[in-house]
């Protein structure tokens, strides 16, 4: 009888829910993480495009409850951590820390308040940057002392061509411009600074002083004067001037283009593949192909640039295939950049020490992983799933790939039927190749027949299959609700009957508010999804 009243508290199936369970959004049951966790998710992950059970607004609030939270209970911990996740290069976007910053700097508590605002610089370190929090922080608080003073001191601290380097790139985003900003902090240079000052009168479209505005502001005027692309390139290269100084009518030129690049910045390159490929200068086998593909190749020039993975992904995806996503521009890609990127997308991760331990890896990739998108990227949870394993399966010697499916002739079924009608849940191997281009990986998951989520299956597949595994790395939204036992459940019984201590890695790749890692157990962990640490924390875990 006791062994029977212990079956119905773990609960006859995944829409039960358990002790320390709540129930999710797909209707089943996980644990909730806590406010930490949902704060660190919401810094790496967003909330843009929502996911398949939350739509982006109700995402939003929740991962901004969250946050708010966390600024409340300890607001020198939330201003560490969003400075963290920021300055490190760990999230694909910044726009989550700015925005968690804003909120900081409205807290209620006098320290906190000062804790945000003195990591302004840290977290806002370019004017696009400056202009997202000014329109943030906008909606939460007036414009009191300590904010004008914070906003000054970004421009009174900058090195003056560092400055005027913002000015020139940055002139205005998100409705702000530096104008507006230089009006409201009332930035006052110092009386020997008179770049400086020229500056600020240039940046506010007053007359400012030939003689002492920084040369590349002067750069930029005159280019805007030029009237052939020989002369833009020669000014180009004199001054260094960026691309955004240069007058669109011109940025379609190969000379131009030619110049432009030995000083481009990497994330500027990587951005800007597609537009000089159509203008001619990257072709294969050219001596500019090649110095593009060895700039995106190297790894420390990668770190030093803080190029996250999922914007070399996107790269990727963009310029092998020829065409924008939006707009008419068009181009053949050239090989060696193509192959660059691939490589390039291994390298951004941090590095990673391999486990060496025997690891089956879960990827979710039902119906409800192609909703929403990884940090407002033109990337399904799905795909960005795919990514990272193919990270895992590159840095590990002993891994067995396997994907959430509708049970077909080369899959496994679930031993949980389905709740659809006609349709079987289960596994489906997925052999992946540390050699193996990701393009082809997304292509064959494409093609799968895809059924119920149930996190449950890969411990139970490996029971089975009497596969000996120390670790289960599952990729997922959380939302499992489709077996009859729990994943953290199935953990458990796998380590009864197999003698295996092994453990549980749960990779969230959307930013909501469960988890199926059970947080009592030693040997689950939770981490979040296209953090650009995520591969060598789960190493270490496993290691441990």
């Amino acid at each position: 009888m006791s062994k029977k009243y212990a079956k119905h508290l773990k609960g006859g199936s995944q829409t039960d829910v358990a002790p320390g369970m709540a129930r999710n959004a797909a209707g089943g049951a996980a644990f909730p993480v806590d406010d930490w966790k949902r704060m660190e998710r919401f810094l790496v992950l967003g909330s843009e495009g929502g996911s398949y059970y939350a739509a982006e607004r109700a995402l939003t609030r929740e991962n901004a409850t969250a946050t708010l939270a966390c600024i409340a209970q300890d607001g020198a911990r939330a201003v560490d951590m969003i400075v963290a996740i920021s300055d490190s290069g760990r999230a694909p976007k910044n726009d989550p820390a700015i925005f968690a910053l804003a909120l900081a700097a409205a807290s209620d508590n006098e320290a906190t308040r000062a804790a945000a605002l003195q990591a302004l610089p840290k977290v806002c370190r370019i004017g696009t940057h400056l202009f997202q929090f000014a329109d943030a922080v906008n909606e939460f608080r007036g414009w009191g002392r300590g904010l004008r003073r914070a906003v000054a001191d970004w421009y009174l601290e900058k090195p003056i061509d560092a400055l005027a380097l913002q000015a020139v790139k940055y002139k205005s985003r998100e409705g702000w411009s530096h104008r507006d900003l230089l009006r409201l902090a009332h930035p006052q240079a110092e009386a020997g600074d008179a770049s400086r000052r020229a500056l600020f009168d240039w940046m506010c479209g007053r007359e400012a002083a030939p003689d002492a505005l920084p040369a590349l502001a002067r750069a930029h005027d005159k280019a805007q004067t030029l009237e052939t692309a020989e002369e833009v390139a020669a000014l180009v290269r004199a001054c260094a001037l960026p691309r955004e100084a240069v007058p669109p009518e011109w940025q379609t030129h190969k000379a131009v283009w030619n110049a432009l690049l030995p000083d481009m910045p990497m994330h500027a390159m990587i951005r800007t593949l597609n537009r000089m490929t159509s203008a001619g200068l990257l072709q294969p086998m050219s001596e500019a192909a090649r110095f593009v593909a060895e700039r995106i190749a190297n790894a420390d020039a990668l770190a030093k640039a803080r190029v996250h993975p999922l914007a070399l992904l996107i790269a990727h995806a963009t310029y092998a295939g020829g065409r924008g996503l939006r707009g008419k521009l068009s181009w053949d890609p050239v090989r060696e950049i193509v192959d660059a990127l691939d490589d390039a997308f291994y390298m951004a991760f941090e590095t990673v020490e391999p486990a060496n331990k025997r690891i089956v890896i879960g990827l979710d990739v039902s119906g409800s992983m192609m909703a929403g998108q990884v940090a407002g990227a033109p990337l399904s949870p799905r795909e960005a799933a795919a990514a990272m394993a193919l990270v895992t399966v590159a840095t590990e010697p002993k891994t067995h790939v396997l994907a959430f499916s509708a049970a077909g002739d080369e899959a496994w079924a679930s031993p949980s039927g389905s709740r659809f009608a006609g349709i079987s849940d289960g596994l489906t191997p997925f052999p992946i190749s540390a050699k193996q281009r990701l393009d082809d990986v997304l292509k064959r998951m494409q093609n799968m027949p895809f059924g119920g989520t149930d996190c449950a299956l890969p411990m139970l597949y490996a029971l089975d299959k009497k596969i000996k595994a120390d670790a289960f790395v599952i990729y997922t939204d959380s939302e499992t609700w489709a077996g009859a036992i729990h994943p953290s459940e199935a953990l458990k019984r796998y380590r009864d009957k197999t003698g295996i201590a092994a453990k549980l890695v749960v990779v969230a790749m959307v930013s909501n508010g469960f988890s199926i890692a059970d947080p009592d157990d030693a040997g689950m962990l939770d981490v979040v999804g296209f953090d650009a640490a995520a591969p060598a924390l789960i190493a270490d875990f496993l290691r441990a």
